[in-house]
């Protein structure tokens, strides 16, 4: 039921033209102030979504992989959290070296970053 909501909610946004950009990430020091937990992977194949961190936060956009790490939270559309175990994660990421290489593996984690 919960998939439904969020995706009537997504389909929503995409028709009436409202875009989120939630690329701007803060990594909060406390699992309960966090919006999604993260688990960093060793490998490519194991990841939902394959980032990439960008030095300017203009670089930040879409939803696609592009993520800046902010200063403040207040600065942030998403607050994220790295837990330790993969069992503890909503979303599994692994960083990459070249922008290139961003987006998703797995489309279905992807409103966890609207």
């Amino acid at each position: 039921m919960k998939k439904i909501i969020i995706g009537i909610a997504i389909f929503i946004m995409y028709m009436t033209g409202v875009q989120v950009m939630a690329q701007k990430v803060f990594s909060c020091e406390y699992r309960s102030q966090a919006d999604v937990k993260v688990y960093v992977v060793d490998y490519r194949s194991q990841a939902d979504l394959i980032v990439y961190k960008c030095d300017y936060r203009s670089e930040a956009d879409g939803n696609e992989g592009m993520w800046y790490f902010c200063e403040y939270s207040s600065q942030a559309d998403k607050k994220i959290y790295f837990v330790d175990y993969s069992s503890e994660a909503d979303l599994k990421i692994y960083f990459a070296d070249y922008r290139s290489e961003v987006g998703w593996r797995h489309k279905d984690k992807k409103h966890l970053m609207y």
